[in-house]
């Protein structure tokens, strides 16, 4: 999926949320447990209610990889679902990997060959080797973390030098790397920047306009939608803002897929307000 076609979904559906599948065995209705796939068949079900609200899903790749081989086969069905229903839905694998070299390649090709998802969360701190294998495959999408919503983000991600926050210099390197290797950088490059600093997207804009920025942290970790729009909305909306827990369990009982449908519903509702 490409920058203008991902602008088209947002236009079409008056919606830039993303449902983070952040489905936990623990979690998930009692009554699902007893089957064979039980995460597959949750991820299913909240899929068909929230299809026609989103424009992202987001699965965190821990969430499945914790269930072994089982829990990697229900996250691969779960991507080939999507794919094969709702082939306009961005898929966001949350993996936020960060290694080089092969490893690096070998992990690309992994999420972007075999599993055949449309973008990968990735850690930056290891330099552009990170990055550049990623940023090889047309149509698919780096989303660098670089200003994320958690307490201790602080220790590092907003430490100076000369001056400067170590997140500025990672998306001002990335956009330039990204641009001068491998074309326009809006194409192939996000970045991570949590709802809970939306002060900071103001900031973010002068240097990064065009970018999507993927924003995780509203709804459960008290984020604004209203202050996140304010602050990170450009002329072709570049945002996608993810919310998990509010939707996914806003309930626990059978009723569950109706549930998170109508919270999703809600939200998508008011980022067409804000879009308008």
């Amino acid at each position: 999926m490409n920058y203008t076609e991902l602008y088209q979904q947002i236009r079409k559906k008056g919606s830039f949320l993303c449902v983070g599948l952040d489905t936990d065995i623990n979690k998930i209705p009692s009554h699902l447990k007893e089957l064979p796939e039980p995460l597959f068949e949750f991820n299913k079900a909240i899929i068909d209610a929230t299809a026609q609200y989103v424009i992202a899903y987001k699965p965190n790749a821990a969430f499945y990889e914790a269930d072994g081989a089982s829990g990697w086969y229900q996250l691969e069905k779960t991507v080939k679902y999507i794919k094969e229903n709702y082939p306009e839905i961005l898929i966001i694998l949350d993996a936020k990997r960060g290694d080089i070299g092969n490893t690096a390649g070998l992990y690309a090709r992994a999420f972007f060959e075999k599993m055949d998802v449309d973008a990968v969360t990735l850690a930056p701190y290891m330099g552009s080797d990170s990055i550049s294998p990623f940023l090889k495959y047309e149509n698919k999408w780096s989303v660098v973390l670089a200003l994320t919503s958690n307490a201790s983000a602080e220790e590092f991600e907003t430490l100076e030098y000369n001056g400067v926050p170590l997140y500025e210099t990672i998306i001002r390197k990335n956009i330039s790397y990204a641009n001068e290797n491998y074309g326009d950088s809006r194409e192939k490059v996000m970045f991570v920047v949590g709802a809970t600093r939306p002060e900071k997207l103001s900031q973010i804009r002068e240097y990064c306009p065009d970018n999507f920025l993927l924003v995780p942290g509203v709804g459960a970790q008290g984020g604004s939608l209203e202050e996140v729009a304010k602050y990170g909305l450009n002329s072709h909306c570049g945002l996608i803002v993810n919310s998990s827990r509010a939707i996914i369990y806003a309930s626990t009982g059978e009723e569950f897929a109706e549930v998170a449908g109508i919270k999703a519903k809600e939200m998508a509702e008011q980022m067409r307000v804000l879009l308008d």
